[in-house]
């Protein structure tokens, strides 16, 4: 018997959200609205106290973490491995963590701050995203989260990680075990960006690895050139299930030489961001409990309206949660 449903390595990211009461806040940055800007530690301090009077909201955050902490929230039983600096973010990042997930395997970097990402977000539910990496992509070795792979039914991954070293080898170190012991290994592609910097190590894991792979619209025509039932049904020759997503139209569910149409469960949206790692969550929860695709979908769009119906990734209303886990299994 597994010790884990879901065990996850991300880039861990401390998100601090501020709602901002205008976009003339954005002006006074000097930030274009709606894009993510790779900062450093100086100047992420002093747009956070730029706008800290709207009032910060802390949560453990990165994709991968998103994803692990909202299947925690669920009742899953997971971990989640990553690095964080010897600082207040980072124990609160901890904290955070522990909360949703009762586990974690951080690591902690005494010479790198923890990694954060400042997202403000507009009236519109737009978000504007400085981020500074710091500590997130410093991790040195897997030790003593190899173990809880092994220990695991499913091992998820994001593109992300591939972006450079250390991070890319230590992907392909927890890919590796997870093969040698015939483990599910699941993976979200991330970002059209990620595919136009990665495209020939994705598509590597993809036809050698991957049981699992989870991707939007944008990102599935990044990699095959293609809409996205056209590469739901060509990734599904290598991949055992398929997921794209294609936001308000609902997702493709590839899965058995099966085609199966996920529609959305409406809300109105507060904070989009984060939507995919819930889907994610929902997706992977229904499947380590052996729910056939469909129903993993549907999981996985249910818990993907409850993020977007709030402020920040993760739904953290365990009892919405757990209603979403009844109604889907209906």
């Amino acid at each position: 018997m597994t010790q884990f449903d879901v065990v996850g390595l991300g880039n861990a990211i401390m998100d601090a959200l501020v709602q901002l009461p205008s976009d003339d806040v954005l002006t006074e940055l000097g930030y274009a609205r709606g894009q993510m800007t790779p900062v450093d530690d100086a100047q992420w301090q002093a747009a956070h106290d730029h706008v800290a009077i709207h009032g910060v909201e802390l949560a453990s955050g990165g994709s991968c973490a998103n994803t692990i902490a909202a299947m925690g929230l669920m009742g899953a039983s997971v971990s989640y491995a990553g690095r964080v600096g010897e600082d207040s973010l980072g124990t609160a990042y901890t904290a955070s963590l522990q909360d949703a997930c009762g586990h974690h395997a951080l690591q902690t970097s005494s010479t790198h701050k923890t990694g954060k990402c400042l997202s403000l977000i507009s009236a519109d539910a737009e978000r504007t995203m400085l981020t500074d990496l710091g500590a997130s992509v410093t991790m040195e070795g897997l030790d003593p989260f190899d173990e809880e792979i092994r220990n695991a039914g499913i091992l998820h991954v994001t593109g992300y990680l591939l972006l450079g070293e250390p991070m890319a080898s230590r992907c392909m170190e927890a890919i590796a075990i997870a093969n040698q012991e015939e483990i599910c290994i699941s993976i979200d592609v991330a970002d059209p960006f990620v595919v136009g910097a990665c495209k020939d190590v994705i598509n590597h894991i993809l036809e050698e690895f991957a049981d699992v792979v989870f991707m939007n619209a944008d990102e599935a025509h990044a990699l095959l050139g293609c809409g996205p039932e056209e590469a739901a049904k060509r990734l599904s020759e290598d991949v055992k299930h398929v997921i794209v997503k294609s936001g308000s139209s609902g997702s493709i569910v590839a899965h058995g030489g099966r085609i199966h149409r996920v529609g959305i469960h409406p809300t109105e949206a507060v904070d989009t961001t984060g939507a995919g790692d819930s889907y994610a969550a929902g997706y992977l929860y229904g499947l380590a409990r052996g729910w056939d695709a469909a129903r993993c979908g549907d999981l996985g769009a249910r818990v993907a309206s409850l993020s977007v119906g709030q402020v920040g990734a993760v739904c953290r209303d365990r009892d919405a949660l757990l209603a979403a886990v009844a109604a889907a299994k209906a």
